[in-house]
């Protein structure tokens, strides 16, 4: 009851609003675009955001604080220690050497930069015990980073694979998803086995990362699109969908209501920010870094 209380009072005031990063896309350097010629640009999509916000949260892109025109000494870990809670961004295809595989395809590379940012930040937040929340890509790179794998390409590598991916659809590309019983996803929308969510992907989980379960699969061809880490003593609370939330049209009924996923997250945020569990008190490099180590610790140490 003193939780409840404690998270309305937090919801009247601006600097009780939660505080939620959200992990930054790229566009590398370009010497042929007109606009920011040759510059790296970081930013976020505008949904996502708005998706966010919808709920009262305050929302703060999280940039990455190394490259040719770093300075000064902010970290990850400083952003870590100050927000209440991170949103791994959709986008880019994950690195395929991040998960130890050699690209089956030259458009499957996909942005090896981004995946060490991604890990750095991960990490930051996990060893700070604050809550993390993954889309699309989201999703994928929680599950590289805790040890799992993916498909690099699902029609091509999945026997009788849907097609989750159309680029002249994209978001109205749609399939159906099976909830499974008993999960936290499930107690979320109780009574409801089967969903229709947006598909917006063409990787996916082979693997599950250990230390986590699949709340929801594709129908019919069983490819995770949702995955939680499960309850343990000390561990963060650690949840992802492959599907897109925030494309969902509010009042829609064509696609799964996106509301209580969004509630789940910041109440996780909400509790955490009231009850804090304090940093964990292990060595860096529990998550995966591969022969990337240095430059993984210079993101967050820098």
């Amino acid at each position: 009851m003193f939780l409840l209380f404690a998270l309305i009072a937090m919801s009247q005031t601006v600097a009780g609003r939660l505080k939620i990063g959200l992990s930054a896309c790229f566009s590398h350097a370009d010497p042929a675009r007109s606009l920011f010629t040759n510059k790296t640009l970081q930013y976020v999509e505008q949904s996502i955001t708005h998706w966010l916000m919808s709920a009262g949260a305050m929302v703060v892109m999280v940039p990455c604080p190394t490259g040719e025109t770093a300075r000064g000494d902010t970290k990850l870990s400083h952003y870590a220690e100050w927000l209440d809670g991170v949103v791994m961004h959709g986008g880019a295809d994950v690195w395929p050497g991040s998960y130890g595989e050699v690209p089956l395809k030259d458009a499957w590379v996909g942005d090896r930069i981004r995946d060490l940012y991604d890990l750095a930040l991960v990490e930051a937040f996990e060893q700070a015990g604050k809550p993390i929340f993954g889309v699309c890509r989201g999703l994928q790179l929680i599950n590289v980073a805790f040890g799992g794998t993916l498909y690099q390409d699902i029609e091509a590598q999945h026997p009788n694979a849907l097609r989750h991916r159309d680029p002249v659809a994209y978001d109205q590309n749609f399939h159906d998803i099976g909830i499974v019983p008993g999960t936290r996803l499930s107690k979320l929308y109780p009574g409801v086995e089967r969903a229709r969510v947006n598909s917006i992907h063409h990787q996916g989980v082979k693997d599950l990362a250990p230390g986590f379960e699949v709340e929801a699969w594709s129908v019919p061809d069983h490819v995770p699109e949702a995955i939680r880490r499960k309850d343990g003593r000390g561990r963060s609370y650690i949840a992802a969908t492959q599907w897109h939330p925030e494309f969902h049209k509010y009042g829609s009924t064509e696609t799964v209501d996106d509301t209580a996923i969004l509630e789940d997250f910041l109440w996780a945020c909400a509790t955490a920010k009231v009850s804090p569990r304090g940093p964990l008190r292990t060595a860096p490099g529990r998550i995966r870094n591969r022969a990337a180590r240095l430059l993984r610790q210079a993101l967050l140490m820098r």
